[in-house]
């Protein structure tokens, strides 16, 4: 057969492989729609897990809209924040109080921005204040992340104020407190190679005192061309954030694009590597960073997902009442391999090194977007499902 009739061959043999054309929307393939998602379960569902750990899982709380994050009161009474821009009040027994709690600022809703973490502050017993990050309303221009705080009396935030604002832009935002009393507030990577920036904030862990300013051992202070600020910079769009308890260090998780969610340990004044370095591939398909997946200069992270999970949510198991899973990391997830209706509860078991050594995912049949997960004062854990009708989903030992 000649060369020609060969490559002729070829031609056909590849055309017949070739994959249908998917739609695309804004330079992003339009997601598919085929995965039917089941209702709520009406009753606690019982799951036999990988370490043996039995457990039930319920609806706690349903009638949220868009929920982002909880914080759990002393008395285990739970403050959650809706996307919209309400901030809402679940009593320790499961019942949504009807009326959303007053003193918040005003929030302006955009895609997937709005009203979005909740915290207490570490003395929050003496103290009462509360912290909330969210997308200000803005006359003109992008429009700027706050960081609010207000006192809880019990019932309301009073004197709620800002206490830092980014005024490049808005978009998703996590808050953590450190073990030194600092707050760590992440913000969102922008477009291009903001997050490389030194002198923009977005891409960025901020570390600032409990009332805003500036702590002098920052790693960028004094440092020309820096926003002294900056904690860690080279991230995409942070939504986990969260102390590990044995070693005091903030852990960070963050969406990839098409791949490449990943898990980072932060130090201060690192570089995690944004848009230059990712293990996912851009929406259309090439590769992010081809030049390699790890780069001298940039932190490596300790856990990654491709295909993505849309990891959101980050939480160290504690507690004893699921004692198979204690010290345990878990993450929830908003979907997977970018299908919608696939999210998921992650389990990641790691070494007394904190090196990965398993994971196992959780609640798949239920089919939701799982935007937080927390330890509750109770020892069990909390999720919430990001959704128009958004719940609270509490996960309990079976026996």
């Amino acid at each position: 057969m000649s060369c020609a009739a060969i490559a002729a061959l070829t031609t056909v043999a590849l055309a017949a492989w070739a994959q249908q054309t998917v739609p695309m929307r804004n330079g992003i393939p339009v997601a598919p729609t085929g995965i039917v998602v089941p209702p709520m379960p009406d009753k606690p569902v019982l799951y036999h897990t990988a370490e043996g750990q039995d457990i039930r899982a319920y609806v706690f709380t349903h009638g949220l809209k868009r929920p982002w994050s909880i914080a759990f009161l002393p008395n285990g009474d739970m403050l959650v924040t809706e996307r919209g821009g309400q901030l809402r009040l679940v009593h320790k027994d499961g019942s949504l109080d009807p009326q959303p709690v007053a003193g918040v600022p005003e929030v302006k809703t955009q895609g997937l921005s709005g009203l979005h973490d909740v915290a207490l502050h570490p003395q929050f017993a003496t103290n009462h204040f509360v912290y909330l990050t969210y997308m200000k309303p803005a006359a003109s221009g992008p429009s700027p992340l706050g960081v609010a705080r207000g006192v809880w009396d019990g019932h309301a935030l009073k004197d709620t104020r800002d206490v830092f604002v980014v005024p490049e832009a808005g978009g998703v935002s996590r808050l953590a407190f450190g073990r030194d009393g600092k707050l760590y507030v992440s913000t969102f990577g922008g477009g291009a190679d903001a997050a490389q920036k030194p002198d923009s904030y977005l891409g960025k862990v901020l570390r600032l005192n409990d009332d805003g300013s500036l702590p002098k051992d920052n790693p960028f202070v004094g440092k020309e061309g820096y926003k002294p600020e900056i904690y860690t910079l080279g991230h995409r769009s942070t939504l986990g954030l969260a102390m590990n308890p044995n070693t005091g260090a903030i852990w960070e998780n963050e969406n990839g694009p098409n791949g490449g969610d990943e898990i980072n340990v932060l130090k201060p004044g690192a570089n995690y590597g944004w848009p230059l370095v990712s293990l996912g591939r851009t929406y259309p398909g090439p590769w992010q960073s081809p030049k390699g997946f790890s780069l001298a200069g940039f932190e490596d992270p300790i856990v990654y997902w491709t295909p993505a999970i849309a990891v959101s949510g980050m939480l160290f198991y504690t507690g004893t009442k699921l004692a198979k899973w204690h010290g345990d990391v878990f993450v929830g997830s908003m979907r997977t391999g970018e299908i919608p209706g696939t999210g998921h509860l992650e389990r990641i078991l790691f070494n007394e090194n904190m090196e990965e050594l398993r994971r196992e995912r959780l609640l798949d049949d239920w089919h939701r977007r799982i935007r937080d997960v927390r330890q509750g004062p109770d020892e069990l854990i909390y999720l919430l499902t990001d959704e128009d009708d958004g719940a609270i989903i509490r996960i309990e030992p079976a026996g």
